[in-house]
């Protein structure tokens, strides 16, 4: 994959390390809001990560520290020139609705607001300066968070929660959106990329097809019976049961070494 280092490009990509990428959006001057230039390399990254068998995990973050995203461009669509924010495959920003295997987690500073909000709540975990804020303001404007915003939200938050935070359109700071689990970590401002590059070597430490098949069923088991999760969990747990990773793992263990991980 090409990095992308061209200060022009509003979408940035690099590789942290062998097994860790970097995507940053890079739009400041319109508060890195979603046009359909962002959608597309957006989605075209996600595209060219899940291909790349060396990457295991995806930061996305922005170039500006006092916003991470602040939605949908309200300007390109009052001008009519808006169409393509959602791609046919990924959604939203390319990302929304997008089918991956590799786990993504956002590393936010500043505001998360509307859309940009939706692209938090489609990653897997969100690392969250003191300084964040996220909201779905939608209903302010006579409109409705349809990017996933209004189910994803009401299965992470509390009922009452989510419901006062979908009517009003208010936002929430970073200190309660940790309190209540839509945060897994609360950093100072200025230190979410480097908490976020932690985790994300943690994960990629791991197996990489045992984290991908674990979310995986996570995902889809959500909100459904216990019978029907064991049934998705048995499913995945049988196609990784036949991996070379599966077998390298207890091997490892009883030989006393680190395991070498191939993705395969």
């Amino acid at each position: 994959m090409t990095e992308a280092t061209a200060s022009q490009q509003l979408v940035l990509f690099e590789r942290l390390t062998p097994h860790i990428a970097l995507v940053k959006l890079n739009r400041p001057e319109k508060r890195n809001a979603i046009s359909p230039e962002v959608a597309t390399a957006l989605e075209e990254i996600l595209r060219e990560t899940e291909a790349d068998a060396d990457i295991r995990v995806v930061i996305l973050t922005s170039c500006d520290d006092r916003v991470f995203c602040a939605g949908a461009d309200l300007g390109a669509i009052a001008s009519g020139t808006g169409a393509g924010m959602e791609t046919v495959d990924g959604g939203f920003a390319g990302l929304a609705y997008a089918q991956r295997s590799k786990p993504w987690i956002v590393a936010v500073e500043g505001m998360a607001l509307a859309g940009g909000c939706e692209i938090c709540l489609a990653c897997d975990m969100i690392v969250a300066s003191e300084n964040a804020r996220f909201g779905l303001p939608e209903v302010q404007r006579g409109l409705m968070a349809g990017a996933g915003g209004v189910h994803r939200l009401a299965n992470i938050l509390p009922r009452n929660i989510a419901n006062e935070l979908l009517a009003t359109g208010d936002p929430v700071g970073a200190a309660d959106a940790f309190r209540w689990g839509l945060v897994n970590q609360l950093v100072a401002p200025g230190e979410t990329l480097v908490a976020a590059r932690v985790l994300a070597e943690r994960i990629a430490g791991n197996a990489p097809l045992a984290v991908q098949h674990s979310l995986s069923a996570a995902r889809a088991s959500a909100g459904l019976p216990d019978e029907a999760g064991r049934s998705i969990v048995a499913e995945r747990f049988t196609i990784l049961g036949k991996t070379e990773d599966f077998r390298e793992g207890p091997r490892a263990f009883v030989e006393k070494r680190a395991p070498v991980w191939t993705g395969s």
